[in-house]
């Protein structure tokens, strides 16, 4: 039996999860710099947060990091039954589904904001948490049921890594040069757009653009696997 074709940088997969990567760094921009200091995609970033909030350090709430772990991991629990659901059926339909899933949860926390501009209290603050939170969760835990190498959408310390210690310059073979490279930019690009919008127009407008970007790539570029491989 012949192994299979290595996904190549074209795939429509490969770069449907290089462009989610840009609105993980909307989704980030969104909650460190509105929603004070927390991450809802990055839960690495929220572990350490936590460790400093526990240490006394001004300025970091360990409430917010926990309601944020607790979210993501309830959003990767429902992604994770969503896609054993799917297994044997249409991949297109089960991303869309899922992205259709992250959308709704994105746009519904835009509408809150958008509702509620004037109110920064901690009661519509946890209420975008969780949201966006569980969003975040449900993506990672489809991204992680596709494992498709170097591609997580949502950090990219092994993607860094991946491209120091594979190329050329320690020895290595130098392969998915383009894919990591396009993986950073597409996160630094997402970050930068979410704090341009955050500071100038609330969290709204970049909130509404993620759920939108998702969908829309989702849309254009799933498919499933039979037609991709004909």
């Amino acid at each position: 039996m012949p192994a299979p074709a290595p996904i190549t940088d074209r795939d429509p997969l490969v770069v449907l999860l290089t462009l989610l990567s840009l609105t993980t760094g909307i989704v980030d921009a969104t909650s460190v710099l509105g929603l004070g200091k927390v991450f809802t995609a990055n839960m690495t970033g929220n572990v350490v947060f936590l460790g400093f909030a526990a240490a006394g350090a001004p300025g970091f709430h360990w409430e917010l990091y926990v309601l944020a772990l607790l979210a993501f991991g309830l959003g990767a629990i429902g992604s994770g039954r969503l896609g054993r659901y799917f297994i044997g059926r249409s991949r297109r339909r089960w991303l869309i589904a899922s992205a259709a899933l992250e959308a709704s949860l994105l746009w519904i926390a835009a509408g809150c904001a958008f509702a509620m501009p004037s109110d920064t209290g901690a009661s519509l603050r946890s209420i975008l948490i969780a949201l966006v939170a569980i969003a975040m969760g449900a993506r990672n835990a489809t991204v992680r049921q596709l494992n498709i190498p170097d591609l997580t959408t949502t950090v990219v310390t092994r993607t860094i890594t991946g491209l120091a210690a594979d190329s050329r310059l320690a020895g290595g073979p130098g392969h998915n040069l383009g894919r990591r490279l396009r993986a950073i930019l597409s996160l630094f690009v997402g970050a930068a757009v979410g704090a341009f919008m955050v500071l100038r127009w609330g969290l709204a407008p970049p909130l509404a653009l993620a759920g939108a970007t998702v969908l829309v790539f989702t849309l254009t570029l799933a498919r499933d696997e039979a037609r991709s491989e004909a």
